[in-house]
């Protein structure tokens, strides 16, 4: 059986973006916004807020900028799993 690529290496899956995420404006910049709630919130991921683990089954958000970074393929690669409320006390 093939060895599957590593994710750094495959694009970036899209998230949905129809309708369900909102645009958020902080002082850093214009941020999209996507609820993830528990039951679709399969994987394990690391917070950027607080640097703690976000557990599977957990509720969450996703969250990438509004625009692409320079360098960066597309905003949707640069998305970010937070706490809600990590997210909410950010900037």
């Amino acid at each position: 059986m093939a060895k599957r690529p590593s994710k750094h290496l495959r694009p970036a899956r899209p998230l949905n973006q129809g309708g369900f995420a909102r645009l958020v404006t902080k002082p850093d910049g214009e941020w999209m916004v996507q609820t993830m709630p528990a039951g679709n919130a399969t994987k394990a991921y690391l917070c950027p807020g607080c640097q703690r683990q976000i557990t599977a089954g957990a509720a969450h958000v996703v969250v990438w900028p509004r625009q692409a970074s320079i360098g960066s393929g597309s905003a949707v690669a640069e998305r970010r799993h937070w706490h809600t409320s990590c997210w909410a006390r950010s900037n």
